[in-house]
């Protein structure tokens, strides 16, 4: 059944999304920050709060190549996920998705509650709870049709979010020349509780949540047309980088300092009472609980992306991979549901202390993209890319992020135990998939020692279980090779020995016209399998030509997932790019 389903998965075809649907997707989460960022600069920077704003706009500029780098060259869903699966173990990689899957799950819940407390502003009897579990099964409802569906609901929330926003900074600036700038020149008269220096760092550091978003892209790059995926990174920078300053820059000119953190959790739409009327007001209310559910939509696709690259890799359990007559691995959808759901009700509305694992869980992700950019560099380098980031860079962007952690540990050191109650059982269910072959060992050993006396209570035998073991390492692994040596190929079956659950891999030689079976590979391979017992080593000799249509074929007949099929480094001499050839893994 396994096998059947991962088959089903990756071989389905769904239309690609085109540049503003991608955009959008992932846009309506980052933009949404304009609604909360600037007040949380304001209160850590002062007068400063826009040069904070411009500092994290830099950093999300470096982190354009970064991802671009990475994507590029590894152009499958996941994110951080993908890019360490392919560079180091499926343990660290499994980390990554972790914090990941974290992430989206705080800023679903967040952006929920935080859409009907807008909506609540203009009506009063609204049930917050019961509203915010609606509009959670609303967008569950949505992803489960469709992405192609989704996306039409989310451009039309970003469009109107952009317009809103324009329209703002337009009226505020017509406010800000018509009544003058005495009230910026008082804002900058104010003195600071600390230094400049200070000040900006605490800014940065609280206003890096403002880019929460930008790694959702990564996560559904499969169902983007070629070519999409770095605009969306330089449309969601573009969006960022000039209406978070410039919004918080026009606070700072209308409203007295003193008066933000008292209108903290609806600043723009008071920004846009003074500059406008009640009717802007009114009108950023309502694109706000627009945006924030668009956030929550960026979550369930997002990590529908991530969980069924996951489930594919044997991650998780293989049932989320079950899928509707529309494609939809719908049981994804209502597992993330259900997840949110819980949090919300078991913390009756009170979502302060998620702020804690949003904050530490996704810097925490754009620091292992980072690392995973360099293991690429150093593992990967043979490998195609659209772009390279350089070094200093690379170096400035992860340095930044990191000061960002340690600022908002020091702001809110309450944060790493609240993150820690969610982190540890998620990883804690990953790992159980990981490790379930030696669990189940020691669970048949424990069983045979006490199931003579108590065979007949016993819900499982110790055969039972070790035929469960067998079915599960039954799954087989193939390595494609055009005659690699066997320090190689030795490096392959260690690779799989310590992260995969098989006890079968073919070894597959690739011969063109007039190419000549090597007698010594036969050998090489032949040692290898005499030097790993627990793994039965085929060698498999084909002619014809290595491509996409070839590993369709051979998933086809041997009836093996091309996710667990692996190659070498393809060089810039290969014609078909990674994800022509369906979700290959990188072993060497």
């Amino acid at each position: 059944m396994e096998k059947n389903l991962n088959n089903a998965i990756s071989t389905s075809h769904a239309p690609k999304l085109k540049e503003l649907s991608a955009t959008a997707i992932c846009g309506n989460d980052i933009t949404s920050s304009c609604l909360y960022v600037s007040a949380l600069a304001i209160i850590y920077a002062g007068q400063y709060a826009w040069i904070s704003l411009l500092m994290v706009g830099g950093v999300l500029y470096l982190f354009r190549k970064i991802y671009g780098e990475v994507v590029g060259a590894l152009p499958l869903n996941g994110g951080a996920y993908n890019a360490l699966l392919n560079t180091t173990s499926k343990q660290t990689a499994s980390m990554a998705a972790c914090l990941t899957l974290l992430s989206y799950m705080a800023t679903a819940v967040i952006s929920a509650n935080e859409a009907m407390h807008y909506v609540h502003h203009l009506w009063e009897g609204l049930p917050i709870i019961y509203a915010t579990v609606g509009l959670l099964a609303v967008f569950m409802g949505l992803t489960i049709l469709g992405i192609g569906e989704s996306s039409i609901v989310a451009v039309f929330i970003f469009i109107t979010h952009i317009s809103t926003l324009t329209l703002l900074v337009l009226v505020g600036g017509f406010y800000l020349f018509s009544h003058g700038f005495s009230i910026l020149e008082m804002n900058y008269s104010m003195p600071l509780p600390g230094s400049i220096w200070e000040a900006l760092f605490f800014g940065f550091a609280a206003a890096m949540l403002g880019i929460s978003g930008f790694e959702s892209s990564a996560n559904f790059v499969e169902e983007q047309e070629p070519g999409v995926f770095p605009k969306t990174l330089r449309n969601m920078w573009l969006a960022v980088t000039i209406f978070n300053p410039l919004t918080a820059f026009l606070v700072l000119a209308i409203i007295p300092m003193g008066e933000v953190p008292g209108q903290q959790n609806a600043l723009l739409a008071y920004l846009g009472e003074i500059a406008g009327g009640n009717w802007l007001s009114i009108l950023i209310s309502v694109d706000a609980a627009l945006v924030l559910s668009g956030a929550v939509l960026t979550s369930y696709v997002g990590v529908t992306g991530l969980v069924h690259r996951m489930t594919l890799d044997r991650c998780l359990p293989q049932f989320l991979l079950i899928t509707n007559k529309r494609g939809s691995a719908y049981l994804i959808m209502i597992s993330f549901f259900l997840l949110c759901v819980s949090i919300l009700l078991i913390t009756a509305g009170d979502l302060g202390a998620l702020a804690g694992v949003y904050t530490i869980s996704f810097l925490s992700v754009m620091v292992l993209f980072g690392f995973g950019n360099i293991l690429l560099k150093m593992r990967r380098n043979r490998l195609p890319r659209p772009v390279r980031a350089k070094g200093l860079a690379l170096f400035v962007a992860i340095s930044a992020v990191l000061a960002a952690l340690f600022g908002n540990a020091i702001l809110n050191p309450e944060y790493l135990l609240v993150f820690l109650k969610y982190f540890v059982p998620t990883v804690s269910l990953v790992l159980i998939m990981l490790y379930r072959i030696r669990i189940l060992r020691l669970f048949t050993y424990l069983i045979k020692q006490i199931e003579d006396p108590l065979e007949r209570i016993l819900p499982f035998t110790s055969y039972a279980l070790k035929r469960l073991i067998t079915e599960i390492k039954s799954q087989e692994f193939v390595f494609f090779t055009r005659g690699d040596n066997i320090a190689n190929i030795n490096q392959v079956m260690r690779y799989i020995e310590e992260n995969e659950h098989t006890n079968r891999i073919k070894i597959v030689n690739v011969l063109g016209d007039g190419e000549e079976p090597l007698h010594k590979l036969m050998d090489e391979v032949d040692v290898l399998d005499r030097a790993y017992p627990d793994i039965d080593v085929d060698f498999v000799t084909i002619r014809g030509h290595f491509g996409p249509e070839l590993i369709q074929e051979l998933s086809r007949k041997w009836n093996i997932p091309k996710n667990f099929m692996f190659i070498g480094s393809p060089g810039d001499r290969f014609v078909y790019g990674l994800q022509e050839l369906g979700g290959v893994r990188l072993v060497i």
